[in-house]
């Protein structure tokens, strides 16, 4: 019974071991720059949030100021009642180009006080017409958009993010800090500028 005991504890803290390793395996492929890039911001967003919505002009101003990539992952809080339908035509769009996909993104936070889950649909099709788009009855007939936001999720949740918007800043470099959380929005530029000097 005792040896029984003791496989079971070692079994349990293998898998303890093994749920850390890739979690950090997680953390550090997800926490890096775009392919070319040596900065970046990386941020985990839920289109209903109000302090995304908030955060979202900061982050464009900082990525102009620097010409530094935004890298966008979908967060939809399990409370907010449209974020995820929200996120899945940003998906739909971002088929079109990621560029259309970010300008809906826009768009939704731009109009984010206005919508419910009865007219987002309305507003959706008012962007797709005003960028000469088509905007299919069912935009993911086969989920794989779905599954989409279902893996930015489960990144997000590997890494550790407990609220939206979680923001980082991040590099290619292999020593050091490759990435920084940006607690205090005041201090972006600044924990930009300390990166790209490291």
């Amino acid at each position: 019974m005792l040896m029984i005991k003791k496989v079971s504890v070692l079994t349990f803290l293998f898998a303890l071991l093994a749920a850390a390793v890739v979690s950090a395996q997680t953390g550090s492929s997800v926490l890096k720059p775009p392919k070319g890039a040596q900065v970046a911001i990386v941020v985990f967003e839920d289109l209903q949030c109000p302090d995304c919505r908030r955060a979202a002009p900061l982050l464009e101003e900082a990525s102009k100021t620097y010409n530094i990539p935004i890298v966008r992952h979908d967060f939809p809080l399990p409370f907010h009642s449209w974020s995820f339908d929200a996120a899945l035509i940003a998906r739909y769009f971002d088929k079109t180009s990621r560029k259309t996909g970010n300008e809906f993104r826009d768009y939704i936070f731009e109009h984010q006080p206005e919508i419910t889950p009865a007219n987002l649909r309305s507003f959706a099709e008012k962007f797709a017409t005003d960028h000469k788009l088509d905007l299919p009855f069912v935009v993911d007939p086969k989920g794989e958009l779905a599954a989409k936001i279902t893996a930015d999720k489960n990144l997000g949740v590997g890494v550790g993010i407990q609220h939206t918007p979680t923001i980082y800043v991040v590099s290619n470099k292999t020593q050091g800090k490759p990435f920084v959380e940006v607690v205090d929005r005041s201090k972006l530029f600044e924990l930009i500028d300390t990166m790209k000097r490291e």
